[in-house]
């Protein structure tokens, strides 16, 4: 389980009123889970109308997460309306029940488990994540990793470097900054010096959860840097589609020039032509790019549409 220090897990005061049980769906679950977990727990729920013990199961959720009165959130998803969030998260049998916290799944349990165990599971949850009476979230820390987050985004890698680089100045642990600053590292293609930060990283950061998908994009960066230029592979691949070994080093070529959809798209497109081609290589590259990407980012969710789209076809 993940370091839960940074964060307290509080409700808003200025939305006290708002119910905190809602419907989710792919439209609104990067704002009702991911971001919403940010400053407190939510309790995902997936459920299907035709799941008896999902019948069971749900009221009592509903009730607890009430109880709390806004200190934690539930966000329920049918599972039949809902099939990508489902097949992202593993959902192989319902009622499946995840806690989120600082974006990331943090514990779950399996099947209707009784009142009082229920209660106690999420007691120990908002415990860890600091308690509910007391919140002590830093708003100006949350709205800093947003700005840097957007930044990042627009490509302005070494801005929102100097924002995470203070914010760790005043917070040491917090994960947040630190795998953002390890994000400026690989745009600004120091893989080197990123992989030595990993390295060096108190116990309480290389511990959390949230930090393996910067591993992964760390992995991924110097697979990449191997690969050679995406304009003479391109070349060669028009002489000779067949090449397998060539689509998927244009695949990473691509990536590592920050051209995340292209590269998506050649690894699906060797997928499609040659599944086992390399014991799945291209299949399994591809869960490396969701990984580092993230599961609630618009090109992982279409990407693993268009590859069980393939796989199944």
């Amino acid at each position: 389980m993940p370091s839960l220090s940074f964060l307290a897990a509080t409700p808003d005061p200025g939305a006290a009123a708002a119910d905190p049980v809602k419907d989710v769906g792919l439209a609104n679950f990067m704002a009702e889970v991911i971001e919403a977990s940010r400053t407190q727990i939510v309790v995902v729920d997936f459920w299907a109308p035709w799941c008896g013990p999902c019948k069971q199961l749900t009221p009592v959720l509903e009730k607890i997460v009430r109880a709390h009165k806004g200190a934690v959130r539930l966000a329920k998803i049918d599972i039949d309306k809902n099939p990508e969030i489902a097949q992202q998260m593993q959902i192989q049998s319902i009622p499946a029940v995840f806690a989120f916290f600082r974006g990331q799944p943090i514990d779950g349990f399996m099947g209707a488990l009784p009142e009082a165990q229920i209660k106690s599971w999420l007691d120990h949850l908002i415990k860890a994540a600091g308690g509910a009476k007391d919140p002590a979230p830093d708003a100006g820390f949350n709205t800093a990793l947003e700005q840097a987050a957007g930044l990042l985004a627009q490509g302005e890698s070494e801005t929102a470097q100097a924002i995470y680089t203070d914010i760790l100045a005043e917070e040491p642990t917090n994960t947040g900054a630190f795998a953002g600053l390890l994000r400026c590292l690989l745009a600004q293609k120091q893989i080197s010096k990123a992989k030595e930060m990993l390295a060096a990283a108190p116990a309480e950061l290389a511990k959390d959860k949230a930090l393996d998908p910067v591993r992964t994009a760390i992995e991924l960066a110097e697979q990449s840097g191997a690969t050679g230029n995406a304009a003479e592979l391109e070349a060669k691949l028009a002489q000779n589609p067949s090449d397998h070994q060539v689509r998927f080093d244009l695949a990473l070529a691509h990536y590592a020039e920050g051209r995340k959809e292209q590269a998506v798209d050649q690894l699906l497109e060797l997928v499609r032509r040659a599944r086992a081609w390399n014991e799945e290589a291209a299949r399994k590259q591809l869960v490396k790019l969701f990984e580092a990407m993230g599961p609630a980012d618009p090109l992982t969710i279409s990407a693993r549409k268009r590859l069980s789209s393939v796989l199944f076809s």
